[in-house]
């Protein structure tokens, strides 16, 4: 849900990169002693590349990652177009009403240039929150937690979605003008360049969920670099956001040469109005599923539901006593991609029948900072959720 979770639970797994896995510290590790992990990945694998990952693990190759093998101008590219590709994204594309409503706001003018500004200024946001959130986490590697987890962050979003869709409607009034003055084209009457930046920055938090393949990417990488004294690469992860922002001063000047604001213009607002309070509604839901109480089903009960273990001691016993590998899958409540997994990949045929060979076991990890999935995800070197281990007894 929030691309700062994404970053911010990357910053551990810098750490373990460069230091050896710590030696099991609680009940849920003991039983690795006797297993070899044969391959990790992360984020939502298609069927083709989840089969692919399977086969290698089984073979003991190695993932290969995003930049392996490419030139300096190519790595360049590839995180530029990368950016781009971000608001494509499931997570995005949601909120691209809402973008539009916000830079719209500021071309009822009629002029480009304000428009334009308006673009760059949401864009930049973006840009700026990627590159900031980066270089903190490749310079500290250090823990922050994690925002997806908590419920008090999906609270906020969904007021500050009520308080738009509101003003939506003209419910409630929301004139940041007074914000503007010192900005090129800050003095007309309408829209505001403090709102466009606030928005642009909460948009690139929200992608979180759908980027994290992207961005997990090109933090390590640039973690990797940075580490190897070419200092030039903390401002990979500001590249990656500048590609994300390039469209939206575009978008902005675009806007401005719509019709001139008419009766038309109401029931655009009011559409705009209703999608952004269903948003408001869904984090709103996604607050109230963090916060009712879960039972612990991945820690205490050992039983098997629809062919997956609920508890990783009781599969790894399993693994051992049939002489099987083990297929761990780490998810949480929070991972859009969790569940897009068991709605696709999962659900493939080839998938299924690859699978059967594995003792499979679904490891909850709503707070990747507690014990135990945090030692999991150190051991596994991981960069996030979903996760999936293939390991095998020695």
């Amino acid at each position: 849900m929030a691309v700062l979770a994404v970053w911010l639970s990357l910053a551990p797994r810098l750490v373990a990169q460069s230091t050896p896995p710590p030696a099991p510290a609680n009940p849920a590790l003991e039983a690795f002693g006797p297993f070899e992990v044969l391959g990790t990945a992360a984020g939502y694998v298609r069927t083709e590349k989840f089969l692919a990952f399977l086969a290698n693990a089984d073979a003991g190759i190695k993932q290969p990652g995003m930049f392996d093998d490419q030139t300096p101008l190519a790595i360049l590219a590839l995180v530029f177009v990368g950016g781009l590709a971000l608001n494509l994204t499931p997570c995005v594309l949601p909120m691209i009403p809402i973008n539009l409503a916000i830079i719209g706001a500021g071309t009822q003018s009629g002029s480009r240039k304000r428009g334009f500004l308006l673009g760059a200024v949401y864009g930049g946001a973006m840009a700026a929150v990627y590159g900031i959130l980066g270089v903190i986490v490749i310079l500290t590697a250090g823990s922050f937690g994690t925002l997806n987890a908590s419920p008090w962050f999906n609270v906020g979003i969904a007021a500050l979605f009520i308080v738009l869709g509101l003003a939506m409607f003209d419910v409630i009034t929301i004139d940041l003008s007074r914000f503007q003055t010192g900005v090129p084209g800050g003095g007309a009457p309408r829209g505001s360049f403090a709102l466009a930046f606030g928005m642009g920055g909460i948009a690139a938090l929200l992608a979180g969920a759908c980027v994290a393949p992207v961005v997990i990417q090109v933090v390590l990488f640039s973690s990797d670099l940075y580490a190897k004294g070419t200092t030039l690469a903390l401002g990979l992860p500001f590249l990656l956001g500048v590609g994300m922002a390039i469209p939206w001063p575009i978008a902005g000047a675009g806007l401005a040469a719509l019709p001139k604001p008419g009766a038309w213009m109401v029931h655009v607002k009011h559409a705009f109005g209703v999608i952004i309070l269903a948003t408001a509604a869904y984090y709103g839901y996604e607050a109230y599923g963090l916060l009712k109480p879960k039972p612990a089903a991945t820690v205490a009960d050992g039983g098997i539901k629809d062919g997956w273990y609920q508890s990783l001691p009781a599969a790894l016993a399993a693994a051992k006593a049939e002489g099987k590998p083990v297929f761990i899958d780490m998810w949480a409540t929070w991972c859009k991609n969790c569940f897009v997994m068991d709605e696709t990949t999962f659900q493939d045929d080839a998938v299924k029948a690859a699978m059967q060979k594995y003792i499979r076991v679904k490891v909850q990890a709503e707070d990747p900072e507690q014990q135990p999935a945090k030692a999991l995800l150190e051991r596994f070197d991981s960069v996030g959720l979903p996760t999936y281990a293939v390991m095998q007894p020695r």
